[in-house]
């Protein structure tokens, strides 16, 4: 019993931790000029630059190792949008300098990257001097995507659509699909189970 008590106390400590530190998450990015729509659940994420070019709604909840960046000069929308109610999952990356949009309700697995821009192919030019080719990237409502998923620039996720693990998804998916593969493709929708 006692026993019992002090592991339901370390527990609940842990918790209260994990809570506070995660408030001292939003105040900090927020100060910094996150665009925070009431309280995000945070772990330990990363962000390193262009702050006002996030916008988060909440609630949400992003998981140890999520990296959310945003490069070039600033503009007008946000040029990473998350929705309420939506999950990521640790270590997952987001990376735009155009617009990467996440919807409502969705959740996001462990380990993928999600991306809006690649560089350019001109063979006179080493790969680090190609110039950036950016299209924005959609997913949207109450859309569940696997561990370790890789969604590319220009690409529009319909709602209510799954995407398996390990998938790369470089085209459009139509709502209510389920996709996998690589490149990722429509096994049957949802609405056939």
């Amino acid at each position: 019993m006692i026993k019992h008590l002090i592991s339901n106390g370390f527990f609940l400590l842990n918790r209260a931790i994990q809570g506070l530190t995660s408030r001292w998450r939003n105040f900090y990015y927020q100060s910094l000029g996150v665009k925070l729509h009431g309280y995000v659940w945070m772990r330990e994420i990363e962000i390193p630059s262009n702050f006002a070019d996030i916008e988060i709604q909440s609630p949400c909840a992003l998981d140890r190792g999520v990296v959310i960046l945003c490069s070039g000069e600033s503009q007008s929308d946000p040029k990473i949008y998350i929705g309420a109610h939506t999950y990521i999952n640790r270590n997952t990356f987001l990376d735009a300098i155009l617009s990467l949009t996440i919807g409502n309700h969705c959740a996001i697995g462990p380990g993928c990257y999600i991306t809006d821009h690649d560089h350019g192919l001109d063979l006179t030019l080493p790969p680090l001097k190609q110039p950036m080719i950016a299209k924005p990237t959609r997913i949207g409502d109450r859309v569940w995507i696997g561990a370790n998923v890789t969604i590319l620039k220009g690409v529009t996720i319909g709602n209510d659509t799954v995407v398996g693990a390990g998938s790369v998804v470089t085209k459009d998916l139509p709502e209510k699909a389920i996709a996998a593969g690589v490149p990722a493709r429509v096994i049957k929708y949802r609405s056939e189970q």
